[in-house]
């Protein structure tokens, strides 16, 4: 039997590697992205080039093997019914979202229309369909100042410190509504900082590397004194696919989904340093608003849901990071 799964934000970085191992497990995908330009958009059609969808002008609909991609945006909720009606699925993988923390303080109201806005039409759509599972993209920012380290899904999350932040506890909110409601099965995975090839240009992994072959100097903020759960997108995908494919035996849970260690910032650049073989000049400057100063996981709770555990380590990871980065941008 045919198995067919909706992916949301699949040229993104995150949704382009989902979509592809949905695929090698022999899914017919679904997906959908709106090009937006946070960041450039020749990144997230290159990654669709990837995938075999070649976006022209003009026309909403692509066909490449078992992948069928929509030029559109999740706030279109006749869009998404007309998804339905002619792509069925039986489930969805929702990762678009209006991404970034600094971004989101000084432009608020995208992430209402994205991210509150789209994720509620997703939840529609759900309901109307009778979808099975819904997985969808919640964040490690949900945990705010208060939290205890390491981070667990226990806590109660109540003091987010960005509009990106509020945005994802809204979804969580959101999901446990519908779950009660309507009996829809979701999952929410909270991400920690994900990185790997094809990652996106406005995170840190890029912008090093970005510095490391151009001779630039980089601000270090909160003078390096800042720690991260990094974790390598392909280790990230795979616990998207179990979540997914796992007995939906619960109306709603959320997860941490993370590498389970921190990493010290200056650390993770001396590891850029010594794939790419270049010295980069540190510029150390106050942490930014809106920044928490360590994101590290708890994720037993994903353990022994999915059997997660994080194969690739710092040094592979950058090493794989590094290599793609020099074959896409030839510096």
């Amino acid at each position: 039997m045919e198995k067919r799964v909706f992916i949301t934000g699949i040229a993104g970085f995150i949704g382009f590697h989902t979509a592809k191992r949905f695929q090698e497990a022999g899914y017919t995908v679904v997906g959908i992205d709106n090009l937006n330009a946070y960041y450039d958009p020749q990144l997230k059609r290159d990654r669709l080039a990837q995938l075999g969808i070649y976006v022209s002008e003009g026309q909403e609909r692509y066909q490449s093997g078992s992948l069928t991609f929509y030029l559109g945006d999740l706030q279109d909720a006749a869009l998404l019914n007309r998804i339905a009606e002619q792509d069925s699925f039986e489930g969805i993988v929702n990762l678009a979202a209006q991404a970034g923390v600094r971004y989101s303080i000084e432009n608020p109201q995208t992430y209402i229309d994205s991210n509150i806005t789209g994720f509620l039409n997703i939840l529609e759509l759900a309901k109307k369909n009778k979808v099975e599972h819904v997985v969808y993209a919640s964040s490690s920012s949900v945990y705010g100042l208060d939290a205890k380290q390491p981070f667990s899904e226990k806590e109660a999350s109540n003091k987010q410190i960005s509009m990106y932040a509020a945005s994802k506890k809204a979804n969580e909110s959101m999901a446990e509504v519908y779950a009660h409601l309507f009996g829809i099965r979701l999952s929410g995975l909270r991400f920690f900082t994900v990185y790997g090839p094809w990652g996106r240009p406005d995170m840190a992994p890029m912008l090093f590397a970005k510095a490391a072959f151009a001779g630039e100097p980089i601000k270090v903020f909160n003078y390096g004194n800042q720690s991260r759960d990094f974790t390598f997108v392909d280790d990230i995908v795979e616990g998207i696919f179990r979540v997914y494919e796992k007995d939906r035996d619960t109306h709603h849970e959320v997860y941490n989904i993370g590498n389970g260690s921190p990493v010290n910032l200056l650390r993770f650049i001396e590891t850029i340093e010594e794939a790419s073989g270049r010295k980069i000049e540190k510029q150390m400057t106050e942490a930014q608003p809106g920044d928490v100063t360590v994101t590290y996981a708890d994720i037993s709770k994903l353990a022994s849901h999915i059997d997660f555990r994080p194969r690739i380590d710092i040094e592979e990871g950058i090493r794989q990071f590094i290599t793609w980065y020099v074959s896409y941008f030839k510096p």
